[in-house]
């Protein structure tokens, strides 16, 4: 199990950007796939971005390709996801998770990962 931490959120206006920090401890964090999750008031948790452990390859929801970018920095024990262009429809508690075992076909669902951080507030202003 490993314990995760996030930061970075805020309020920012339309346009704007905001990079968001998960640490993890406890853990040997390289065999971890990371990801991040949202979720917006009275809506389900949703997938954002991922980056699977054993390909390094990152996989991003439809609606943030080419304006989010998920990076991880295994000497920090860290991710990070810098948000670009960032739209009202992305307000939400964003969420980091991790997961040693998952398998890809459930890199996408909350359902695939242990461990959660406790969720950073990112709030963008129209």
């Amino acid at each position: 199990q490993v314990q995760l931490l996030e930061s970075g959120g805020g309020l920012v206006q339309a346009g704007g950007s905001l990079r968001l920090s998960c640490t993890a401890s406890g853990g040997t964090f390289i065999r971890y796939t990371m990801a991040w999750f949202r979720q917006a008031p009275g809506k389900e948790r949703e997938f954002v971005a991922a980056m699977f452990r054993n390909t390094g390859r990152t996989y991003y929801q439809d609606s943030v390709k080419g304006r989010f970018t998920m990076s991880r920095d295994n000497a920090k024990n860290t991710i990070y996801l810098q948000m670009n262009d960032l739209k009202p429809e992305d307000t939400a508690v964003y969420y980091c998770a991790a997961d040693d075992t998952i398998i890809f076909s459930n890199m996408r669902n909350t359902r695939g990962y242990d461990d959660w951080g406790q969720g950073t507030q990112v709030t963008v202003s129209s």
